[in-house]
C-alpha cells in the first residue's frame, strides 16, 4: 500500500448526489455526461441540472434521451439538458460530436456511458467491444474535447474529467500482448475488468498531460447498483457480484447514492487541482498490492490501476489504434 493518506471528504458511501451538490451553484457550468439515458447517468445529469450546469446528454439513443431531458427540465425547473447522438464504439459519431461541439468552453466531462456483454463482440474495426466502448470511446472523446476543457480551465480556474471505473478492476490489467482477445480464451468478465482498469489509467496520464492547462481527470467507482448494465450478465457473472456482495466487497447502492462518488470528483474542493486518483464511496481508495490488503480496504485500488508507466503506455497504445 501506499505511505501517503487518502484524500478523505465529508461524504460516505450512504451520501447521495444532491447532498454532495448541496449549497454549490453551477451556474455558467457546462457538463457533457455519456451514457445519460439510463441509470447512473440520469441521475448523475438531473443532480447536475438541478444545481445550475448547462447539461449535454451524450447518448446512443436521442429519442430516450430527448424523454430524460424533458423529464430532468420538469423536476429540476431548470435549463432543459440537449440530447446528442454519440455511439462510444463508432469512431465517426465521435468525431461528429466533438466538431458539434465546436470549441466552446467545456467545463466537466463525465464520461459514465459502459458495456457489459455476455459474450465476445467485435466493433468494424474488429476490437473488443467492451475495451472499444467504455475506453477507446472515452479516450477518442476527451482528447477530441481537450482543447474545449482547456477553455473551460482558463474560464472557471479548471476543468475535470471524470472517468468512471469499477470494482471489477481488480480483476485484470492491462493485456497489451492481445488487447482484443484475439488468441486467449474470451472473458467477459476478464474483458470488463480490462476496461475498468483503462478508466483508471486514463485519468492518471491525462492528468499528467494537461494539468498544466488546469485539466484533472479522475476515476470513481459508482459502487454496486442495479442498472440496465446487468442485463447481459452471464449466470456466473451473476453469481459472482452475489458473492462479492456477501463477502461485504460492495453493497448494493441506490442510483442517487451510486451517483455521488462522480459528483465528489466533479465539484469537491478537494479535487479542485488534484488528480490521477481513483475515488470509491465518496473518499480517495487505498492502493492495495495483494487481494489480502482488500480484507482491510474491501473499497481499494489495485496498484496496476494507478501504474504511471502502464498509463503512458495505454495512452500511446490507444492514440494508435484510433489513429487507423
Amino acid at each position: 500500500m501506499t505511505t501517503c493518506e487518502p484524500i478523505s471528504t465529508p461524504f460516505t458511501a450512504s451520501s447521495t448526489a444532491d447532498e454532495v451538490l448541496r449549497d454549490v451553484d453551477l451556474t455558467g457550468v457546462r457538463a457533457i455526461v455519456t451514457g445519460a439515458s439510463s441509470g447512473i447517468g440520469i441521475e448523475t445529469a438531473r443532480a447536475l441540472a438541478a444545481a445550475g450546469a448547462e447539461v449535454t446528454l451524450a447518448v446512443r439513443n436521442t429519442t430516450a434521451g430527448d424523454a430524460v431531458a424533458e423529464s430532468i427540465e420538469k423536476s429540476t425547473g431548470g435549463i432543459r439538458p440537449r440530447a446528442v447522438q454519440l455511439d462510444l464504439a463508432d469512431k465517426s459519431t465521435v468525431r461528429r460530436f466533438v466538431d458539434a461541439w465546436c470549441g466552446r468552453p467545456l467545463h466537466l466531462l463525465i464520461n459514465n456511458a459502459g458495456v457489459v456483454t455476455g459474450g465476445l463482440e467485435r466493433t468494424r474495426e474488429g476490437w473488443e467491444l467492451q475495451f472499444a466502448t467504455n475506453h477507446l470511446g472515452h479516450f477518442a472523446l476527451a482528447t477530441g474535447l481537450r482543447d474545449a476543457l482547456a477553455l473551460g480551465a482558463a474560464e472557471r480556474d479548471g476543468a475535470r474529467i471524470v472517468s468512471v471505473s469499477s470494482t471489477a478492476h481488480m480483476r485484470a490489467g492491462i493485456d497489451f500482448d492481445d488487447l482484443h482477445f484475439e488468441r486467449r480464451r474470451y472473458d467477459p468478465q476478464i474483458a470488463y475488468a480490462q476496461s475498468k482498469t483503462a478508466n483508471s489509467l486514463f485519468a492518471v496520464e491525462a492528468t499528467r498531460r494537461w494539468a498544466s492547462d488546469g485539466i484533472t481527470a479522475n476515476a470513481v467507482n459508482p459502487g454496486g447498483v442495479a442498472t440496465g448494465l446487468q442485463r447481459n450478465f452471464t449466470t456466473q457473472q451473476k453469481e459472482s457480484l452475489d458473492a462479492a456482495e456477501a463477502a461485504g466487497v460492495f453493497t448494493y447502492k441506490t442510483v442517487e447514492q451510486g451517483a455521488a462518488t462522480s459528483m465528489v470528483a466533479a465539484v469537491a474542493p478537494e479535487f479542485a487541482h488534484s488528480g490521477g486518483h481513483y475515488l470509491d464511496d465518496a473518499q480517495e481508495a487505498y492502493t492495495v498490492t495483494n487481494d489480502a490488503d482488500l480484507t482491510q480496504h474491501p473499497h481499494g485500488v489495485k496498484e496496476w490501476a494507478l501504474d504511471p508507466a502502464i498509463a503512458k503506455r495505454l495512452w500511446t497504445v490507444s492514440t494508435d489504434l484510433l489513429r487507423v
